[in-house]
């Protein structure tokens, strides 16, 4: 046998042997991609039991009634929030002022302790200077701690905003109205009137 028949006889047993591996391999090939076509979400579905139309029914009649159930937990829980709420604003109204009658409290105590003593003694100006302390000490609490002040009137400009003229007298010595004097004095809250002045009013007699 020459040289190149036993190299050509390589060759093709070479060949042979490729082509006996790919014939494996691609068979191995195909059976794994008809494995992954059975197991696809497609062919899953198919094989998934269809729900007949009583049983779809049955089905939406309980999703329906867990919906509905859920909206009525939902309903209740917001009406005990509005009531909640709504208590909550009436005490807020009710008791809003507590802390200023605690602070006047003491000062009705003192009231009462002075009339005691007053009614046992006979000393007026005693018994005036004590009521006197009571007063300053009650206007300056209300002052410093919440705002409330007192304000004078006379000899101002008459103001309509802040003054209530309950008497009037003309003079020829003024050229607009004046406040002649306090009847009784007006308050401020912060910067706004919450009680004007009553006051005697001097008009220009033109």
């Amino acid at each position: 046998m020459s040289k190149e028949t036993a190299e050509n006889k390589n060759e093709a047993e070479k060949t042979a042997e490729n082509a006996a591996e790919g014939g494996a391999n691609g068979g191995e090939t195909a059976q794994e991609e008809a494995k992954n076509e059975s197991n696809s979400p497609e062919n899953t579905e198919e094989q998934a039991v269809e729900l007949t139309p009583e049983e779809k029914i049955t089905e939406l009649e309980a999703q329906l009634a867990e919906t509905r159930d859920q909206l009525l937990r939902k309903a209740a829980d917001f009406e005990n929030f509005r009531k909640r709420m709504n208590q909550e604003k009436q005490n807020a109204i009710e008791y809003a002022n507590q802390s200023l009658l605690l602070d006047i409290i003491p000062v009705i105590d003192d009231f009462e302790r002075a009339i005691q003593a007053g009614e046992g003694s006979s000393d007026i100006n005693a018994f005036l200077e004590g009521v006197k302390m009571i007063e300053k000490r009650l206007t300056g609490q209300l002052e410093s701690k919440w705002g409330l002040k007192r304000f004078n009137s006379e000899g101002e400009p008459f103001d309509p905003n802040r003054h209530e003229a309950l008497m009037v007298e003309k003079s020829p010595e003024i050229t607009e109205a004046v406040v002649r004097e306090d009847l009784s004095r007006g308050y401020l809250l912060k910067d706004r009137v919450i009680r004007t002045a009553k006051v005697k009013v001097l008009m220009p007699e033109d």
